[in-house]
């Protein structure tokens, strides 16, 4: 007896129903640092990319800000999903999104970079009530 795979929807399609909101992971990339509280603080996860790379949003939602007016973030995007969510995309070498725009869950919205960071990757973040949340308690499990 052969075991059906989990499964056949690729890693980027698949989601995770939290808080009414279907979230899908924003770039493939293996993830170089986890969220934490503690020691070397990280409000979200790191996942590693190669520049270019498409980032996509993590769930539909309301672009809210585009730019890189906040320091330590680069070229950051913030979408905006309900009056209690939103999630957060750093260090993007190009946003393709502009303020004010409604995006869908895995809608390309940057291209990955290395902007206000060391090595090309994307930085993202959800935030609950305005207070960062650890990103993997809403993403599908990989």
């Amino acid at each position: 007896m052969t075991k059906a795979p989990a499964s056949n929807k690729p890693l980027a399609s698949q989601t995770q129903t939290v808080a009414r909101i279907e979230w899908r992971w924003p770039h493939v990339g293996t993830v170089i640092a986890g969220y934490s509280t503690s020691g070397k603080v990280n409000k979200g996860i790191d996942i590693a990319g190669k520049p270019g790379d498409a980032v996509r949003a993590a769930a539909a939602g309301n672009v809210v800000y585009a730019g890189n007016g906040l320091l330590g973030y680069g070229n950051l995007i913030i979408v905006n999903h309900n009056e209690h969510y939103l999630s957060a995309y750093a260090h993007n070498r190009k946003i393709l999104v502009q303020e004010g725009e409604d995006v869908n869950a895995g809608q390309v919205i940057a291209e990955l970079g290395s902007s206000g960071a060391e090595r090309p990757m994307l930085h993202f973040e959800i935030r609950k009530n305005g207070n960062p949340v650890d990103p993997v308690h809403y993403l599908p499990p990989r």
